[in-house]
């Protein structure tokens, strides 16, 4: 993914992000932000990776516009969430 992002040009009207357990991180998160998509989906299965990132995307000037969350494991802490994230207007 990091090699994609550092390609030019790069035309994004959209992305999805699905990160391992332990979230994007700061680094990709600002690569993201730094390919102007419209819109970014973040999938994310863990509940505390996930606000740390959608932190991260706020400092950055991105609002959280909708937001699912899926119980798929139930008696457990994991939540599956699916979240549309906008830059701010």
């Amino acid at each position: 993914m990091e090699r994609v992002l550092r390609q030019k040009p790069r035309n994004f009207d959209a992305l999805i992000l699905d990160p391992p357990r332990a979230g994007a991180g700061k680094a990709v998160v600002r690569q993201l932000v730094e390919a102007q998509p419209r819109a970014i989906a973040y999938v994310s299965c863990d509940p505390a990776s996930f606000a740390r990132d959608v932190g991260y995307f706020r400092q950055a000037g991105w609002d959280l516009s909708g937001l699912r969350a899926f119980d798929l494991y139930p008696h457990t802490h994991h939540l599956e969430t699916v979240a549309l994230l906008t830059p701010r207007a």
